[in-house]
């Protein structure tokens, strides 16, 4: 049903990381399409249409890496929640960060949910399915 798919910005500078992620959608049969971008500067082109590779401004989720070079995740949050025209785009932070200081600070710039990077793959498999199937059962804009 290609009206329910949806286009997810993975924002991470990590190569593997980015590469595990698109192993792990290729696995788990995810159609959903992806972006990527390393930076939080990067991504914010994107989502705001000012460069080559635009993101659709329907149906999009961000899946945030917090730790990055030039704009790293919680800066790129409150340049996000602080843009009227991006305020509302679905965030889920997908970090190896395991500081309360970062999730709190995460959820109080209003993250859909924080979740910490998986250390098998196969557990990355795991993980984007499980995430891929709540993304197809929400109502999106």
């Amino acid at each position: 049903m290609p009206e329910r798919m949806i286009n997810i910005l993975l924002v991470e500078d990590d190569e593997v990381d980015v590469m595990n992620v698109k192993r792990a959608f290729k696995e788990a049969k995810i159609k959903n399409q992806l972006f990527t971008a390393s930076n939080g500067y990067e991504a914010l082109e994107m989502l705001r249409g000012d460069s080559d590779e635009q993101v659709p401004k329907e149906r999009r989720l961000v899946l945030l890496d917090l730790n990055m070079p030039k704009m790293g995740g919680i800066e790129f949050l409150n340049e996000l929640r602080s843009d009227p025209k991006l305020r509302v785009t679905p965030v889920v932070v997908m970090t190896t960060s395991n500081h309360d200081k970062d999730r709190v600070e995460a959820y109080n710039l209003n993250v859909a949910g924080y979740l910490l990077k998986p250390v098998t793959f196969n557990n990355f498999i795991q993980l984007m399915a499980t995430l891929n199937s709540y993304w197809m059962l929400c109502e999106m804009p």
